[in-house]
Parts: C-alpha cells; sequence; structure tokens
C-alpha cells in the first residue's frame, strides 16, 4: 500500500549525519524542515544540499521545507538560569531588567508593556506558568502568579486570547528569508502571521531575493484563526502549529479548530501540514503512546496532507523510528478509512482548463476500476487539483522539473517521478513511455486501467488539456 499523507521531519543535532539522513530517507520522509529558529545559515545550506544529495542517490525527491522564527517574545536570564515561583507571589516583568532574581525579570520585546493592561492573563514556558497582570507601571508589567512553578531563562511569553502586536517579520527573518532563496527552498514557513499582509510581505521579500518556493502560514496565534481565510486565500500552504496556538486560544479549543482549518484548507485548494508534539514521547523513547498514534491517525482521517516532526527527529533519540512510527500509522489509518473521492471539485464551477481536466479524472476514478493516475506537469498544477479531490489512487506526477517534482512531495496522494520530456516530444509515445514507466515500478500490470491527464502542445505551464483511459498492455492504442 502506498501512503497518502506525507511526513516531514525536522533536522538538527540528531539527524545531521549523512548515514542518518540515509535511514530517514529510507524510513519514509517526504519534506525536511530546517528550523531557523536554531543554527547559522551556512549549516542549514550544507544541510540543504546533503539531504538533496542523498535523495539524489536514492532515486528520491524530498522537499526543503525553511521555517522562519518569528517573533518569538521571551523573558530574559536569570542570575542562576531559573528560579521557582510560587502561586499568589507578585511578579515583574521588566524591560529594563538586565539579569533576573526571584522577583522580576527582563524581556526580549520593550513593547510587550502596550499590548497588556489590568486583568491580562501571561503565559510563560507553554504555558506552564501562568501570570495575571496588575498594572503596567512604565517599562515594569506588575503580575500575580496564579500558577507557579520553576522558570527558566529564555522561555516564551504568549498572551491568553491573542492580542500581542508583534510584527510577524523581525530583522533576522528577512536575513534568514534571503538564506531561503539561496538553498532554493521548496517551501517557506512563516511563524506568527496575523493577517494576509504578512503573508504578502513575506512572498515580496522572498522574490525579491529570487526565491521560487511556495509559502506556509504557521496558525500559532489567535489573531490568526480569526482571520484563516484571508490568510489561505494568499498561502498555498498552512501549519497548524499546535504550540502556541493551544497557549493562546487554550488546549481544549485545538481540535476543533484543527479540523476545521483543514476543511477550510480544502475549498481553498491550500495543502495543510499538522504539526507539534505528535510522537513527543519518542524524543526519549522508541515506540509512540497510544495517544500518540490516535493524534496522528487522526490528523490523517481529518484529511492533512501532512503530519510533521519536531524535536523527535531533530534532537530526539530516535528520530528514525519516529519516522517509521508516523509512516505505519498513516498506513494503517488510511487503510481502515480508505478514501473514495470528494465531488467538491466535481460540484463548484471551474475556471482552468487543467482544473476541468482534473475533475473529470476524479469522476473516472468514481465509475471505473482505474488503479492509477499519470498526470504529466510542468508546474504541478494539475497534481495539485487531483490532490485536493481526494482521490482513492494514487497520483503520479510525470515531470522533467527538478522544481515540480521536489514541490508535490507535500501533496497529498501524489508521488513525483523524473519524466524527461520535451515540446517535441510526440505526446502519443510519450503517453506509453509513461505507461510503461508505472510497470517498471510495479505500481501497474498488463489488464489494468489507468488515467493520463497531459497537455498538447506539450511543455507549456497549466496546459494540461486532454485526458486518456488507457488499459495496460493494450497493443491496440499503441498502433
Amino acid at each position: 500500500m502506498i501512503r497518502r499523507t506525507k511526513i516531514v521531519a525536522t533536522l538538527g543535532p540528531a539527524s545531521s549525519d549523512v548515514r542518518v539522513i540515509d535511514r530517514l530517507i529510507e524510513a519514509g520522509v517526504d519534506v525536511v524542515r530546517l528550523n531557523f529558529s536554531h543554527g547559522a545559515a551556512e549549516d542549514h545550506v550544507k544541510r540543504a544540499e546533503m539531504v538533496r544529495e542523498r535523495a539524489r542517490a536514492h532515486g528520491r525527491a524530498v522537499g526543503v521545507l525553511a521555517d522562519l522564527q518569528g517573533p518569538k517574545i521571551r523573558i530574559g536570564k536569570f542570575a542562576e538560569g531559573k528560579i521557582h515561583i510560587r502561586e499568589g507571589e507578585p511578579f515583574i516583568l521588566d524591560a529594563t531588567c538586565a539579569i533576573g532574581d526571584q522577583t522580576r525579570v527582563g524581556v526580549t520585546y520593550p513593547q510587550l508593556v502596550n499590548d497588556v493592561d489590568r486583568g491580562a492573563t501571561l503565559l510563560l514556558n507553554d504555558g506552564m506558568i501562568v501570570l495575571w497582570v496588575e498594572k503596567v507601571q512604565g517599562p515594569e508589567i506588575h503580575t500575580r502568579v496564579v500558577q507557579g512553578g520553576e522558570l527558566s531563562n529564555s522561555k516564551g511569553i504568549n498572551r491568553a486570547g491573542g492580542g500581542l502586536t508583534a510584527p510577524a517579520l523581525t530583522d533576522k527573518d528577512r536575513a534568514d528569508i534571503i538564506t531561503a532563496a539561496r538553498l532554493e527552498a521548496d517551501y517557506l514557513a512563516v511563524s506568527f502571521p496575523r493577517s494576509a499582509a504578512d503573508m504578502e510581505e513575506a512572498r515580496r521579500l522572498f522574490r525579491e531575493a529570487g526565491g521560487h518556493g511556495a509559502l506556509v502560514a504557521k496558525i500559532e496565534r489567535a489573531e490568526a484563526v480569526e482571520a484563516i481565510e484571508e490568510i489561505l486565500a494568499v498561502s498555498e500552504a498552512v501549519m497548524v502549529a499546535r504550540g502556541d496556538l493551544g497557549v493562546e486560544i487554550g488546549d481544549a479549543a485545538v481540535p476543533p479548530v484543527q479540523k476545521r482549518i483543514i476543511a477550510l484548507a480544502q475549498k481553498y485548494n491550500c495543502l495543510t501540514i499538522t504539526a507539534t508534539q505528535m510522537m513527543e514521547s519518542m524524543i526519549h523513547q522508541p515506540i509512540p503512546t497510544r495517544a500518540e498514534v490516535s493524534d496522528v491517525a487522526n490528523a490523517v482521517l481529518d484529511g492533512t496532507d501532512a503530519v510533521m516532526l519536531s524535536a523527535e527527529t531533530a534532537s530526539g533519540a530516535f528520530p528514525v523510528e519516529a519516522v517509521a512510527a508516523m509512516d505505519r500509522t498513516c498506513r494503517e489509518a488510511e487503510r481502515q478509512a480508505p478514501l473514495t473521492g470528494t465531488v467538491q471539485i466535481i460540484d463548484r464551477p471551474l475556471e482552468r482548463m487543467d482544473e476541468t481536466i482534473a475533475a473529470a479524472a476524479i469522476l473516472a476514478t468514481m465509475r471505473a476500476p482505474i488503479v492509477a493516475i499519470a498526470a504529466f506537469t510542468e508546474s504541478g498544477s494539475t497534481a495539485l487539483w487531483l490532490s485536493r479531490a481526494n482521490p482513492r489512487v494514487p497520483i503520479y506526477a510525470l515531470t522533467p522539473q527538478v522544481y515540480t517534482r521536489r514541490k508535490v512531495t507535500l501533496y497529498r496522494g501524489v508521488h513525483p517521478v523524473n519524466f524527461p520530456q520535451s515540446r517535441h516530444d510526440d505526446p502519443l509515445q510519450v503517453m506509453h513511455a509513461a505507461e510503461d514507466e508505472l510497470r517498471r515500478r510495479g505500481v501497474v500490470r498488463d489488464g489494468d486501467l489507468i488515467l493520463i491527464t497531459i497537455g498538447e502542445p506539450m511543455g507549456a505551464p497549466g496546459g494540461t488539456n486532454t485526458l486518456k483511459l488507457v488499459r495496460v498492455g493494450d497493443v491496440t492504442h499503441r498502433a
């Protein structure tokens, strides 16, 4: 059984060795994530080059996702590295404090004083520490501890319900966008966007730097949930980043929001990545918990395009095992609830020719015993339309374009195939060659029905205009 749901794995100290990269690819990684919150620019460039070199050695395409740090608002440092605060105690967040103590600590975002007032709730260390704001006095935010515990250097700060106005792109992000363009990132993830304008600004900077990849909006602010449709309208993909999102909107609200975002993304032809703590226990142990397996399986059943591993593969003790666990969980979820195709693409008005061909192909898979779709594509558009409809059969994106092969690695149900062709090729001979390629891969055998989508003349982006139903091994159609 060919897995439809894609796996994104974050690279880090535990997964930067070439032997580990090889094993991750063999285990089924489709896209690697470079976390720009850590590491130097040159480290990311070298990792991207290594992944692509090893992917070529395995005869695979593996995408690269560059993930910007964004305006992570943090506390400063303590003289002893950490403190313990107790419920009921006063505590001050002080923008002028250099080294913290038991009574106060600095903040990395001085404008925080403008974003809170009496009655606001601040959440530190992913919600482990809860502070209630009593008053704001100059550069100081005076709070009362509602939930105490250990607090160490540089922990993050969120506001319950959202409302922090830090811009989505920092100076560091702007520099990192140039690095992402330099390493030819296939996807650029924007952290903490609040609106469509944040995504459009990131796209402008990325294009000006020479980047050609698609943009991913990380949904981790309460404001982003409110503006989700406008963000989806200007993004190629969204990531349900459940860590900071859960802190801002509350943990109980995350599952229904996740389902809503995935459903809306289908409407806007956006890809979805479900992320954060999916197999967190595998940082320290070789098998996931049953709850983690259920979490991944439910994301698959919701229709997510991809599931993502973070610290599990970046710094965990079992990076390869985590990918293998994700792989078998996705396969089993897909096996228990096989997709039958949706009629969404068929029911709505179709404006593009390649979208119309994709709709016809989906309808055919719902009515005939077709085993695979071979989609010739330059830009990947036809493969995207086919993927959005969740057909019951695998889609093979046949393209000579390396960028397109890497881009479709994130499309659910789509498998990239390096297929050289030119505008001067005879379309009939090309279709015969595609049939032979699928047979060589063991995907089809004589007597199977396959669908082929192709554009005539060949080689024009968005030019798919032909749908052909072929019985494998039938010599009559080759005459």
